[in-house]
């Protein structure tokens, strides 16, 4: 997880490589190297880049996002006041977590943001009573009503 204290730095080809991946995926049976023919590169360098800007934290984790809720399971924005002496090593508990889909901080006193993603409608509570548990902190559910789809672009 990347924290708000340190910027990223993406050079020109990283911005087109982001901005490229939003949608449209390709379904074909090499799909990095259809895209990386799109974007002018080799796919060995798309997939080395991609596995660098992950594990930089610029992105959070790079695969498919399902509609949970469509599946049976359930979703939900959450969100904690988290000390900031303490947010690498809270961050370091959700990252752990596999119903935890992203993280990120936020300059308000709610400073964590995460979204949790279960099997069930009671996964929902039973993820927020584990953080609490390992955190010590109160996990603040803020449950869909309506449905947005935002994209994250770069400027090239």
């Amino acid at each position: 997880m990347r924290s708000a204290r340190e910027p990223a730095v993406l050079d020109d080809i990283d911005r087109r490589i982001v901005n490229a991946l939003q949608g449209g995926f390709p379904l074909v049976p090499r799909p990095y190297a259809a895209v990386a023919e799109r974007l002018g590169l080799a796919e060995d360098e798309l997939l080395a880049r991609l596995d660098t800007l992950t594990a930089s934290g610029v992105l959070s984790r790079f695969g498919p996002m399902f509609d949970a809720e469509r599946f049976g399971g359930a979703v939900s924005l959450a969100a904690m006041a988290v000390p900031v002496d303490r947010f690498d090593a809270v961050a370091a508990v959700l990252d752990a977590m596999p119903e935890i889909a992203h993280n990120y901080e936020r300059r308000h006193p709610l400073n964590m943001w995460f979204v949790i993603a279960t099997e069930t409608r009671a996964g929902i509570g039973a993820a927020q009573r584990v953080i609490e548990a390992k955190t010590g902190l109160k996990v603040l559910l803020f449950p869909k009503i309506r449905e947005y789809f935002v994209g994250m672009r770069v400027e090239a």
